[in-house]
């Protein structure tokens, strides 16, 4: 176990966080994050590697296996975080299936690409306003891509259409749920060195790194400051936004 502790003053002081896909990648280190700000955190995942993160952080971070592709199992999740901790503040879905580059498009690369990255996402936010409202509002995050800002051709096609489609449900439930004091918002995450990336061949690392205008790849630590700022109460007036954390490769034309 780590020497991780909740600090009583941080950041997320006193909220709770639900983080779909914190068994590794962006959503481990968005779970790290949130507890050295103060946040007590429920940490998803399906693969097993919920547990050694909830291990890794100590009793502020409680494992909880789900796969968020089957609703029952994230009406299940939500109901083990208000069974532990009471409440929900915060929802992250980080959680996304990824695929290699594919030529035609096929009925069964859509279903792969759509069960978790679109629907499970819509369920997900769903189910997070269930809770949140009766305790007077939250911040759900959603995580897209910059691809699904226009068109990338080093991502699926499928794959970048889910998340132009999270974009628009981000968008709806903002507006659905405002009154609810319900904010949501998601972080187009622009090429990060995750697990995933690190193998990749060195000519695609070049070619990825050099679309930032910083040019360089982002890092799992970049996004989570995002996130834990929208989840924060400094982000109190932020809503329906989509927020590219590229290293400006979105405002490229090309």
């Amino acid at each position: 176990m780590s020497d991780t502790a909740p600090a009583s003053n941080g950041l997320l002081a006193g909220k709770v966080a639900v983080i779909a896909g914190a068994g590794r990648g962006i959503g481990k280190v968005c779970a790290e994050l949130f507890v050295r700000e103060g946040a007590k955190v429920l940490a998803i995942d399906f693969s097993g590697a919920q547990d050694g993160v909830a291990a890794e952080l100590g009793p502020a971070c409680v494992a909880h296996h789900a796969d968020v592709s089957v609703e029952s199992e994230i009406e299940g999740m939500y109901a083990r975080a208000i069974e532990v901790f009471g409440r929900v503040d915060a929802a992250l879905n980080v959680a996304a299936t990824l695929a290699s580059r594919q030529g035609e498009v096929t009925a069964e690369e859509y279903d792969l690409m759509t069960a978790t990255n679109l629907r499970g996402v819509l369920l997900l936010m769903k189910h997070a306003v269930r809770v949140m409202a009766p305790n007077g509002g939250g911040s759900i995050i959603n995580f897209s891509t910059v691809g699904s800002l226009n068109t990338e051709t080093m991502a699926p096609v499928t794959y970048s259409a889910a998340k132009a489609g999270v974009n628009s449900l981000t968008k709806s439930f903002a507006v659905l749920h405002g009154p609810q004091n319900i904010r949501v918002n998601a972080i187009a995450t622009g090429f990060t060195m995750t697990y995933n990336t690190a193998t990749a061949q060195s000519d695609t690392l070049r070619e990825l790194c050099s679309k930032a205008a910083l040019g360089r790849a982002g890092t799992p630590q970049e996004q989570a400051e995002v996130a834990a700022f929208l989840a924060s109460d400094r982000s109190s007036f932020v809503t329906g936004t989509i927020i590219p954390v590229d290293g400006g490769w979105s405002a490229r034309l090309a």
